[in-house]
């Protein structure tokens, strides 16, 4: 059994995204669990003390992380993959049997230090999407690199 938890910083999301992500979960079944866990973000003021609010969510994520996961942050800088070079990662991970954790920033990403204690950076995209969009994303390129596992026809 793979558990795969998505840990997101940000919390109260529109029902599109609600929805989308768990129309995705629910499809993952069998040798594949999602979860998600939402981790509030700290309000930003006017004058925000921005890199303490920063480590301090990441303080939060980083006290989510299930032990002995294989820690994966996403940022914009990080390592580009193709869905069938994720596929081809779960399939080990299944083989591995440790959790896997899938970390998302908030408005203002991880700190450089925090992306260096990851084992792995992966970046989305070049662009910079919207972090309800983000979740929604996730869940969907998860459950089709499950479908590629699985060899469903969701994936062609």
């Amino acid at each position: 059994m793979l558990n795969i938890h998505l840990l997101v910083v940000g919390e109260k999301m529109p029902r599109w995204v609600e929805e989308g992500y768990a129309e995705y979960e629910k499809r993952i079944r069998g040798r594949i669990r999602l979860h998600l866990l939402e981790i509030p973000a700290i309000k930003r003021g006017k004058n925000a003390d921005i890199k303490r609010i920063v480590q301090r969510e990441e303080q939060k994520v980083v006290s989510a992380i299930p032990n002995g996961a294989h820690v994966i942050a996403l940022d914009r800088i990080g390592k580009a993959l193709s869905t069938t070079d994720i596929s081809a990662k779960m399939d080990q991970w299944l083989q591995q049997g440790r959790p896997i954790a899938l970390m998302v920033g908030g408005p203002e990403g991880f700190s450089s230090q925090l992306l260096k204690q990851a084992d792995e950076t992966w970046s989305l995209s070049a662009l910079t999407f919207a972090h309800p969009l983000v979740r929604v994303m996730l869940a969907e390129q998860i459950y089709r690199c499950y479908s590629i596992l699985e060899g469903l026809p969701y994936h062609r």
